[in-house]
């Protein structure tokens, strides 16, 4: 592993993790967390494929200038860690708030991408409902209760079957949320609450598209995703019994095999 930083104006520091070599594989994290949330599930990839493994802007060792900070600004990031890596085109496979940002570096930058992975996210827009939920979170934070909120959040993520057996990563994951700054926090909710619905990007998607669905998810439930899994031309579609919204702590050899049969379909499939 090779962990590197670069710096922009608008990203004081971009941080990102560098795993074996070929072509390449992106994974993005979701919210409060960070890309060591991938850690399980690298080795596997790393063996196959060259894994870059972000923390975007706000999260973990990477930061922004600012106040403010969109799906697109993040997107934006993730291009520049690939023009410093000289990757012409990544599968990229976003993890929740990592899906959204997903979604928008397929509308901006659709020839860099080679297959776009949906790990518990999906390509609609926050309902009102949603977005009023978000913007009182967002109050919460700024009057001093981020703490209450991922100590809440965090284990609400996991499937019941699997929480305990999580327990040490639950509390691990909830010391690296309560890490991460207010200001963060608020960009990234007012981000989803801007985003917009980009299922239309999937409708004229010419690369594959990987969904990963947890039955127990809460959060990216069957509901929602389903009636989108048919919308690109190509789909792979996982369900994990018994699985929350973190497949990569609570079925991470799973979620690795899905993953290298989506990268192997679509790297094949640009030989062709």
């Amino acid at each position: 592993m090779t962990s590197k930083t670069i710096k922009t104006k608008k990203f004081p520091a971009l941080s990102y993790t560098v795993h074996g070599e070929g072509d390449t594989i992106v994974l993005l994290h979701g919210f409060p967390l960070d890309g060591s949330i991938w850690d399980r599930v690298v080795a596997q990839l790393a063996a196959r494929y060259k894994v870059i493994v972000p923390d975007l802007p706000g999260s973990g060792k990477s930061s922004f200038e600012g106040e403010e900070l969109s799906m697109e600004d993040m997107a934006e990031s993730v291009k520049l860690i690939l023009d410093e890596e000289q990757v012409d085109g990544a599968v990229i496979a976003g993890h929740s708030m990592g899906g959204y940002v997903t979604m928008a570096f397929a509308e901006l930058y659709p020839g860099r991408l080679k297959g776009l992975g949906l790990v518990h996210s999906f390509a609609t827009e926050d309902s009102e409902e949603k977005k009023e939920q978000r913007r009182k979170s967002i109050d919460l934070f700024r009057k001093g209760g981020k703490d209450t909120f991922i100590r809440q959040m965090i284990p609400a993520l996991f499937s019941p079957a699997s929480k305990k057996r999580c327990e040490d990563d639950i509390k691990e994951l909830i010391n690296k949320a309560l890490l991460t700054e207010t200001k963060s926090l608020v960009a990234f909710y007012n981000a989803m609450i801007n985003r917009p619905d980009r299922t239309a990007k999937l409708s004229s998607s010419e690369v594959p598209v990987l969904w990963i669905i947890g039955t127990d998810d809460t959060i990216a439930t069957t509901e929602n995703i389903i009636q989108q899994t048919s919308l690109a031309n190509v789909n792979f579609v996982y369900t994990s019994n018994d699985c929350g919204h973190m497949s990569m702590f609570e079925s991470p050899g799973k979620l690795a095999d899905h993953l290298l049969s989506f990268a192997s379909y679509c790297y094949g499939a640009a030989r062709k």
